[in-house]
């Protein structure tokens, strides 16, 4: 074993975990997950059968990812934040089959307390406020804060607010931390190579 498992969590046999990553206090992974390298699992984490999780993320303490939730490399989940895996849950009405695909994209951002409601996308290194509630997909870049979240700004890779409108054509800003140069398409935004 490569990997560091607090004495209090259950790894369940069959689960893949990468080198250099840290299990905490009470974690449960199941089985069918596969998580990567790099990866820190906080405190009372659940970590579903059908759950794939990407080198280098950060789940913080009290997060569910659930089955049918893909987080790509480097995704950061705040503490208490929130993942669905049904749309219209009941307790009496089996819903297994049911279970909607949600996909968290490389580098991506997920504030403390927020939710994401099953079957959406976030882009990769958007960044969802703390206590957002996510019900549509999230573009690339993109800053969303509220209930339900909306759009306010952009994010840089570096996890700076960029300053541009949230539409355009060819308006650009580099970042001040590392020299990356983004640029406005329509609603997209995109960084250029170097």
């Amino acid at each position: 074993m490569n990997y560091t498992v607090h004495p209090s969590a259950i790894v369940d046999e069959g689960a893949q975990i990468g080198a250099n990553s840290r299990v905490w206090h009470f974690v449960h992974v199941c089985a069918g997950a596969r998580i990567g390298t790099g990866v820190s699992l906080g405190q009372n984490v659940f970590v579903g059968n059908k759950v794939i999780i990407g080198d280098d993320c950060k789940i913080q303490n009290n997060v569910s990812v659930y089955d049918n939730v893909t987080l790509e490399c480097g995704v950061f989940c705040g503490p208490s934040m929130v993942f669905t895996n049904v749309y219209n849950p009941r307790s009496l009405i089996e819903r297994k089959d049911q279970y909607r695909d949600t996909l968290v994209r490389r580098g991506a951002t997920l504030g403390a307390n927020c939710t994401v409601v099953c079957g959406v996308t976030i882009g990769e290194f958007a960044f969802v406020g703390a206590g957002a509630v996510v019900n549509k997909d999230v573009p690339a870049y993109a800053l969303v804060v509220g209930v339900p979240a909306r759009q306010i700004g952009w994010m840089s890779e570096f996890g700076e607010q960029l300053s541009l409108p949230l539409s355009g054509s060819g308006e650009s800003v580099i970042c001040s931390q590392t020299g990356d140069r983004y640029v406005l398409n329509g609603n997209t935004l995109g960084k250029l190579p170097k």
